[in-house]
């Protein structure tokens, strides 16, 4: 039995994937990027390959590590992709966003594809029929934006995200959530029909960890899957290993 863990360290959360001759079994969320933590899920699974996608300073001595425990890539500008990216210092673009149109092309290849993950921030990315990422925009989060509009005032509370929520908002809390939630949901609708007028026919790739308040939200018929980026990871490791 052939075992992979993806490892993909975000700006919210450490997480990890493992997979199973080829499927993904389970997604753990790790406590911290201490060696001890890894050498815990090391020694329980012992895979045979691993990956690392990271978008924060992480703990550099557990590269050493999983390559002393496995067969392992670092996803960074060397990293062999199954597309291109003719942009402005490609060196510069997240793992996490190279992991999300890896996922795309493996799993809709020859064909337009924009990925919009919702996260820390909401990335929007877009990879043609050519395979070529040609880039995207990024705005703020939901969570970034309950917390900037409690943050920057004097009176509005930081609340906790709901789908309990009406159109025309009744209360402090109410208005916030419609105003954010429906806000975004608003944003996507605009920037999938934009792409639209561009680019014609494209699938739409919805995944991130907030995906569950939004999608009932778009008018857009999208492909949503909460697991999207570990399945570009691990199509990127078996690439590159």
């Amino acid at each position: 039995m052939s075992i992979t863990i993806c490892f993909d360290f975000g700006n919210s959360r450490l997480k990890a994937a493992i997979f199973k001759n080829k499927e993904l079994q389970e997604t753990r969320v790790l406590e911290n990027d201490h060696p001890e933590t890894i050498q815990a899920l090391l020694d329980e699974c012992k895979p045979e390959k691993t990956i690392l996608s990271s978008v924060i300073h992480h703990d550099k001595a557990i590269e050493a590590q999983l390559a002393a425990h496995s067969k392992f890539h670092l996803l960074g500008p060397a990293t062999f992709i199954n597309f291109t990216t003719p942009v402005g210092k490609p060196e510069t673009i997240g793992a996490d966003r190279l992991a999300l149109v890896a996922a795309a092309v493996d799993l809709y290849p020859n064909q337009h594809n924009l990925i919009i993950s919702l996260g820390t921030c909401i990335t929007y990315n877009f990879v043609n029929i050519a395979h070529e990422f040609l880039g995207g925009s990024i705005s703020p989060g939901m969570q970034m934006r309950f917390r900037a509009m409690h943050e920057q005032t004097a009176l509005l509370p930081l609340i906790e995200a709901s789908n309990e929520f009406p159109l025309v908002g009744y209360d402090t809390k109410t208005n916030l959530l419609s105003g954010v939630i429906l806000g975004i949901a608003a944003e996507i609708d605009g920037i999938i029909a934009a792409y639209a007028d561009k680019y014609g026919n494209f699938n739409v790739l919805l995944t991130g960890g907030d995906i569950s308040y939004f999608v009932p939200h778009i008018k857009k018929r999208i492909f949503a899957d909460q697991n999207l980026i570990y399945k570009g990871l691990y199509a990127i490791c078996e690439k590159n290993n």
